[in-house]
């Protein structure tokens, strides 16, 4: 169909985290939008359509460029890393769309969030109630951030963080796992995943009192369990309250 957004999720932009799905609208697409290293991730995929990239901190601009070229009449893919509606691309073009293109059709195409797949990789860690949480303070407050940590800790919850620490705010995981280590015993299993679903995947699993910092950067996924998550065998688990 043409006059047509799709937001696209990546997942880690490898080929064996894109659904079929993801694949054939990409390869059918008239244009293709998104952040210059996620186009870099999916080239193979592309032949002759038409692209429009930017850097770091243009979203607005790349969403307002999607929508304009589908309203006049192009199929357009808007690619976002991961699930596009997890930290990603759904929610401002979804936004703009209400305010100021409420004539263009638009579908979210799903995808493979970071916290999946790492916690693929570490074994069974969301097998209950999780929280999702950024630590960015770009665009929400800290103090925000900070009563969300608190109450996803106090009621037990298994917290996945996203966007966890970068060279311009490094201090800020050491505080969010303070926060945490107040209402979560300090052998409480921690998992982190760097450059999940790639071929440098690492893994690192520690508690909450071994946990080191200095392990993490913005290409990392951290998972902290909750009061029954356990380490058996390198595998990180948490119980969903089977009898076995």
């Amino acid at each position: 169909m043409k006059n047509k957004l799709y937001i696209v999720g990546i997942g880690s932009g490898d080929r064996k985290s894109l659904t079929l799905k993801a694949i054939e609208v990409i390869q059918t697409c008239d244009m293709i939008v998104g952040y210059k290293r996620y186009i870099q991730y999916i080239e193979d995929l592309i032949e002759d359509q038409e692209i429009f990239s930017t850097g770091m901190k243009k979203e607005i601009e790349r969403c307002t460029k999607a929508l304009e070229c589908a309203r006049e009449g192009k199929k357009v893919a808007m690619i976002s890393s991961g699930d596009a509606g997890v930290y990603g691309m759904a929610g401002p073009i979804l936004q703009l769309k209400a305010e100021k293109f409420p004539d263009v059709d638009v579908e979210v195409i799903p995808g493979i969030t970071a916290m999946n797949l790492g916690a693929a990789a570490l074994g069974a860690p969301l097998m209950h109630d999780t929280a999702i949480i950024s630590l960015s303070n770009l665009l929400t407050p800290w103090e925000t951030i900070e009563k969300r940590l608190e109450h996803a800790a106090a009621g037990d919850f298994v917290i996945a963080l996203y966007n966890p620490r970068s060279n311009g705010r490094p201090h800020l995981l050491k505080r969010a796992r303070d926060i945490i280590a107040k209402h979560k015993q300090l052998n409480t299993p921690v998992g982190i995943v760097k450059h999940a679903g790639r071929e440098k995947e690492e893994l690192f699993l520690s508690t909450l009192k071994d946990f080191n910092d200095e392990w993490v950067d913005m290409n990392s996924i951290v998972i902290i369990g909750n009061s029954c998550s356990f380490i058996s065998n390198n595998l990180f688990i948490t119980p969903r309250g089977y009898h076995i």
